[in-house]
């Protein structure tokens, strides 16, 4: 928030906040189930860093020889998000596996998916999830449609880029991916 406060000052904009706390039981759960399916599938099951998923996505990039896909859990994205810049380096990615590995330690696994639903961007100035849907759909995040929450949750990747507001090709086409998953693994879509 305080980098694209930065940023929006050393552009001569004033920089634009919206956000609206809510509690996790405020929160549609296809919201939950889209970003989850989205983001971090095997969320409830690691310990804030998916070793798995990383060694999959170091095989992938190597193949590809250039960095193609990451493998942050949510966890680390609220680690990263919290106390760290968005740098891409291997000592920020340390820094940040440790603090997902403290946060695991410290938190329930719901606290850190509210927080991180409450806390990512989600465009220009809009922070957490009840400010979307307010700003995207005119409703409380606790009545997105499984429709909505796909598309919110496809914007996730970069939300600056892939707006709700107007959903271009490629966020339409995740928007379908997310849809399909949440099809697949029973309920939505």
């Amino acid at each position: 928030m305080r980098m694209r406060s930065a940023q929006a000052i050393a552009e001569g904009k004033s920089p634009a906040y919206q956000q609206r706390f809510v509690r996790y039981n405020r929160i549609s759960p296809n919201l939950v189930r889209a970003v989850l399916l989205a983001e971090d599938a095997g969320f409830w099951g690691h310990g804030g860093v998916d070793w798995a998923e990383i060694k999959v996505s170091l095989q992938r990039n190597i193949d590809q020889g250039e960095l193609l896909r990451g493998a942050s859990t949510i966890t680390q994205q609220l680690a990263k998000n919290l106390y760290l810049s968005p740098s891409r380096n291997p000592y920020r990615k340390l820094t940040e596996w440790m603090i997902a590995r403290r946060l695991e330690a410290e938190l329930p696994k719901q606290r850190i998916l509210e927080l991180y639903l409450n806390l990512i961007e989600w465009g220009d100035g809009i922070w957490g999830c009840e400010a979307a849907a307010l700003r995207y759909f005119g409703i409380s995040c606790s009545q997105l449609s499984v429709e909505q929450s796909a598309l919110l949750a496809g914007a996730i990747i970069n939300p600056r880029i892939y707006s709700p507001a107007r959903p271009n090709g490629r966020l339409l086409r995740r928007q379908q991916i997310i849809l399909g998953k949440m099809a697949a693994t029973g309920g939505g879509g």
